[in-house]
């Protein structure tokens, strides 16, 4: 229940209209640790970060403005894959920031980056735990993802992937070899 209330305040952000940024700024979302998000070791549990990973690409989403767009031509937003990082603990009713932000992109996938980052104390600055994601937009009329250019083409119609970094290239390779595997 908690997250539908978070989601519903993350929806409340998005009202005051979509912020002009670049398509590989950084949207930031402040958020605590509540007691439902914990684990048996009274730490943000490994689950929930996958979970508020979510509402951070939803505020992403709203705040560049294709909320709009994709309830319209009634795309869905799709994660392909997904890897975790974990680093410092979250403890209860500690603050942290969601930094996400899209690091490139290629005709299907966008791959993003996801930072749970310490709001205060003192590791305040520390990255707690990092998620990087392949997703994109899922075209409920054509049942294919919407090819990346149009939905960049949106926010920016000028913008043109960064270099991909060479950990997200291994990644890449990492995700086929896996595809490969279950493809039986």
């Amino acid at each position: 229940m908690n997250l539908l209330i978070r989601l519903f305040f993350v929806w409340l952000r998005s009202l005051k209209g979509f912020e002009e940024r670049g398509v590989t700024d950084v949207f930031k979302l402040r958020l605590r640790v509540l007691p439902t998000d914990l684990d048996l070791n009274f730490h943000l549990n490994n689950g929930r970060y996958l979970t508020l990973m979510d509402l951070g690409r939803f505020d992403w989403i709203s705040r560049a403005g294709l909320i709009g767009e994709a309830r319209k031509r009634k795309w869905l937003p799709v994660l392909g894959a997904v890897q975790m990082r974990y680093r410092i603990q979250l403890m209860p009713f500690q603050p942290y920031d969601l930094e996400t932000r899209i690091l490139c992109w290629d005709d299907k996938w966008v791959y993003m980056e996801q930072r749970f980052v310490i709001a205060s104390g003192k590791k305040k600055g520390a990255v707690a735990a990092i998620g990087i994601v392949k997703g994109g937009l899922f075209d409920a009329g054509t049942k294919t993802t919407v090819p990346t250019p149009e939905l960049i083409n949106l926010i920016d119609e000028k913008a043109v992937s960064p270099e991909f970094p060479d950990y997200i290239q291994s990644w890449i390779k990492a995700e086929d070899d896996l595809r490969k595997v279950t493809a039986n």
